[in-house]
């Protein structure tokens, strides 16, 4: 049996105020800490200059870590509509970014990550942080949300290769089909420069 390919893995934890990142790599056995960090908005900035921050700051993580997948959490709905709305779009920034890059995306619940990590879905922040430093040893993190983003990428080696991450191929296959250049069909970007000479 030939050794197992390692594979460099971004976690994604979304938020406005701050997005947390980190990245390990497994080769299947074992997972070693590589960084992690987090993307702040600038609170006082208008909204979409928020999110725009969010999607620069994760484009240039990604683009000095170069991972080849990535899993995000997703949304987490509650009472205040108006901040669910908020973390869904910061949320969207945090998925965009990657699948610009040509990574492959999967998305997991917050139960199914503390359970991954801690084996419980209904564990603590202290207990998923605790059970990193035994998972990555080698793990600096100075916030939850970077602790978090490193929850998501263990969570995402743990399932890449179960129903998650096959629907993420399958998905991500589909993508490159529709977006692959079919003889005859002028792009659309070629369709708008020539609006624009009209």
């Amino acid at each position: 049996m030939g050794q197992q390919r390692t594979i460099r893995i971004i976690g994604i934890d979304p938020g406005l105020r701050r997005t947390g990142w980190g990245i390990v790599e497994s080769d299947g056995v074992r997972l070693t800490y590589v960084a992690s960090g987090h993307v702040a908005s600038t609170s006082d900035e208008i909204l979409a200059y928020r999110l725009r921050e969010i999607f620069e700051g994760l484009t240039s993580v990604i683009g000095s870590f170069t991972p080849r997948e990535a899993g995000v959490e997703e949304t987490f709905v509650n009472d205040n509509a108006r901040a669910t709305l908020k973390l869904g779009q910061a949320r969207g920034m945090a998925m965009l970014a990657p699948a610009m890059k040509g990574l492959s995306v999967a998305e997991y619940s917050p139960n199914l990550i503390k359970k991954s990590v801690v084996g419980t879905g209904h564990a603590d922040k202290k207990q998923i942080q605790a059970m990193i430093g035994i998972l990555l040893p080698r793990a600096k993190f100075d916030s939850a949300d970077e602790a978090d983003a490193l929850a998501i990428a263990i969570c995402h080696a743990n399932h890449r290769t179960g129903p998650y991450g096959q629907a993420t191929a399958i998905a991500r296959s589909e993508a490159a089909k529709a977006t692959a250049p079919v003889r005859g069909r002028r792009s659309y970007r070629s369709q708008i420069r020539e609006r624009g000479k009209a």
